[in-house]
C-alpha cells in the first residue's frame, strides 16, 4: 500500500524502482497482500495524493490497483472513498482521516464493516487496531513512498491478507 508519491508526468519511473524489491517479491515478502502465494503481488492500494494518472499506470504494470482522490489529485479522476473485498477481508480506503483525536471512532463510523481501513495525507506511517464488540479493524497509513518530510524514511505498507489473520507491515525504503 503506498500513498502521498506527489509524482508528476514522465516521473512514475522512480516510484518503481523505489518499490521493486516489494513489487517483484525479492526480499522475502509474499507480496502487498499475500493471497495466493507466488511472489510479487497481488493487489496495489494508493491513498491519495497521486498527482499524476501515469503513477497508477506504471502500478497496474505489477497488479490491480485500487486507488482514490487526494488533495492534490487535480484532474485525476477517482473516488473519494472505496470499500474492496479481498482475500475474505474488506478494505476500505480514504485519503485524509482527519485529526488524530478521534480517529479511530471516526474511521469505524466511516467504514463500520471494513477489516482494514488505509489513509494518507500526513505522510507519517501509522499502524494501530481498533476493536468494538469483538471486530478487530487494523488503521493503516503508509507514510509516504516519495516524501518523508520529517520521517526517518520515506515508507510503504505491506499487508498480508487472510480471513481473521491480517499482518501489517511498515516497510522503510531506501
Amino acid at each position: 500500500m503506498v500513498a502521498d508519491t506527489h509524482l508528476g508526468d514522465g516521473q512514475a519511473p522512480r516510484l518503481i524502482d523505489r518499490l521493486r524489491h516489494l513489487l517483484d517479491g525479492l526480499d522475502g515478502h509474499d507480496g502487498l497482500d499475500g493471497l495466493d502465494g507466488h511472489d510479487g503481488v497481488d493487489a496495489i492500494f494508493h491513498a491519495g495524493d497521486i498527482v499524476h494518472p501515469s503513477v497508477l499506470g506504471a502500478l497496474r504494470e505489477y497488479a490491480p490497483v485500487h486507488a482514490v482522490l487526494g488533495n492534490n489529485d487535480v484532474g485525476v479522476r477517482l473516488p473519494e472513498r472505496i470499500e474492496v473485498e479481498l482475500g475474505g477481508c474488506i478494505i476500505g480506503m480514504l485519503h485524509d482521516s482527519g485529526p488524530s483525536a478521534g480517529r479511530d471512532r471516526r474511521l469505524r463510523r466511516i467504514f463500520p464493516g471494513a477489516d482494514v481501513v488505509l489513509f494518507g495525507h500526513s505522510h507519517i506511517p501509522w499502524h494501530e487496531t481498533h476493536v468494538e464488540r469483538g471486530h478487530v479493524q487494523h488503521h493503516v497509513n503508509p507514510g509516504s513512498a516519495m516524501q518523508r518530510r520529517r520521517q526517518p524514511a520515506c515508507t510503504v505498507a505491506v499487508l498480508t491478507l487472510a480471513p481473521g489473520a491480517i499482518g501489517v507491515e511498515i516497510v522503510a525504503l531506501g
